[in-house]
């Protein structure tokens, strides 16, 4: 009797223990996909998506600002540079601005190719979703440059020169701030890309300007944008993205990310409305071009410090690089002397320079866990203030030698020909008007059966060629 007692305790002993692990191994085996959020993931995702939706309206913003006969190449500019750098990014990009840190310069190639970088957590993320949001950045960050160097530049030396610079350029500073570089561990804010993207691509424009020199005809003759709806169409797919931009830097769908969304509203609105003013004072009338200039250099200048500040901060910002980008595109500009077509150093570099240097002013720790100056660290300008001093240094330097490598192996600008007859047929044998072709002061019509680009190679105010 007591030997079948013995027997039965052991027995649910051991049901009791089967139960156990077999309870408990699931939960070995899902441990580590715990560590990955479905809202996180998800929300990162759909940020990834509106940020490479900047890619176009950017490509749109640029387009409507030049003239018609540059329409294609500028939105080549920016959508096949995007798809080279995205390739890039995979190939050894994110692995140089994301690997472990080689001297807190850049980072090692133990991701290259993406090895590695697959479906694992990476904070609360599957570790590809952090690196395609990373990869939209890289992209859009070569495309802003195009703006400074549109109407002249070789689209092949264009290729050439974003494919260096991404490599070069882009992943080194985007390791020294985000991949555990010097710059990140100085105790720089960067929350979105003051330093990164706009400080970096801003200087990259305006050095490329100086070395392609000015447009044909620039300072002789007006060059007013072609397409004004298309501008602000552009600029609202921008500000649309931008809330990917900024909120999706969270990485995390949690309080800082809202946040980040509501002062990118805020800023961006500030500015819009001090460009306005400022433009009605200084011209007597304010336009939509100024109007959506002001939110670009509101979104611009709220990059750096949309994690960090609160809606009085982020209004203060907005006018902030309101006013000073204005400066910069209507009398800086001027008085240098410089052609940066699109206004790229003005608003870019300009507006992602005092927003970085704005977020060591206004940065509180009750939004971000940093104090900026008015909350009594006097020390974080001074560190926020290296950071862009070296971001200046680095870009330009970098810039340039691209450049003059670039120019060696192929010619950085069209010839003058080319030029006159406008890139879009010298680039790319396309028209983005093919139902009416410019020439002079004439308008010929496509005729029967002659393709648009066969006719513009022609001299358009041939009689053949009226419809």
């Amino acid at each position: 009797m007591k030997r079948m007692e013995v027997i039965t305790r052991l027995h649910w002993r051991l049901i009791a223990a089967l139960t156990v692990a077999l309870t408990a191994m699931p939960g070995l085996a899902l441990a580590s996909e715990e560590a990955i959020s479905p809202a996180d993931t998800g929300f990162v995702l759909i940020a990834s998506a509106m940020v490479m939706l900047m890619v176009p309206g950017l490509a749109l913003f640029y387009g409507g600002m030049v003239s018609k006969k540059n329409v294609i190449n500028v939105l080549m500019m920016s959508f096949a540079v995007f798809a080279l750098v995205s390739v890039i990014w995979v190939l050894w990009g994110y692995s140089l601005a994301f690997g472990t840190s080689i001297g807190s310069l850049i980072g090692s190639l133990e991701f290259i190719g993406f090895k590695g970088v697959g479906m694992d957590p990476n904070g609360t993320l599957p570790h590809s979703a952090f690196a395609v949001f990373q990869m939209m950045f890289a992209g859009l960050t070569v495309a802003l440059i195009s703006g400074a160097l549109a109407e002249r530049m070789r689209f092949s030396a264009w290729l050439i020169f974003g494919a260096l610079w991404a490599t070069f350029v882009y992943s080194p500073v985007s390791h020294w701030v985000w991949g555990g570089g010097w710059i990140g561990a100085m105790g720089a804010l960067d929350f979105a890309g003051g330093t990164v993207v706009h400080i970096n691509s801003g200087v990259a424009g305006l050095v490329g300007a100086l070395v392609l020199g000015a447009r044909k005809g620039y300072g002789k003759r007006p060059m007013p944008p072609h397409h004004l709806p298309m501008v602000l169409l552009g600029a609202g797919l921008l500000w649309f993205g931008w809330f990917g931009f900024n909120a999706g830097s969270a990485l995390a769908a949690n309080g800082q990310a809202a946040n980040a969304f509501l002062v990118t509203q805020v800023a961006a609105a500030a500015a819009a409305l001090a460009w306005i003013v400022a433009e009605w004072a200084r011209h007597g009338k304010p336009t939509v071009l100024g109007a959506v200039s002001g939110s670009v250099a509101g979104l611009v200048s709220i990059t750096p410090a949309a994690g960090f500040v609160d809606p009085l901060g982020a209004i203060a910002i907005g006018v902030g690089g309101g006013l000073l980008c204005f400066f910069g595109v209507t009398v800086l500009k001027q008085k240098l002397g410089y052609d940066d077509s699109l206004d790229v150093f003005g608003i870019h570099g300009l507006g992602g320079t005092w927003g970085a240097l704005a977020t060591g002013i206004f940065a509180t720790s009750a939004i971000g866990g940093h104090d900026g100056l008015l909350y009594g660290n006097q020390g974080q300008l001074g560190i926020q203030a290296i950071s862009v001093v070296a971001t200046y240094l680095f870009s330009g330097i970098m810039t340039f030698g691209i450049l003059k490598v670039v120019g060696v192996i192929v010619p950085l600008r069209v010839t003058e020909n080319d030029e006159d007859t406008g890139l879009d047929i010298s680039q790319h044998g396309e028209n983005a008007y093919s139902d009416v072709i410019s020439g002079g002061s004439m308008l010929a019509r496509e005729a029967q059966g002659i393709p648009a680009t066969a006719q513009a190679r022609e001299t358009v105010s041939s009689p053949s060629l009226g419809g």
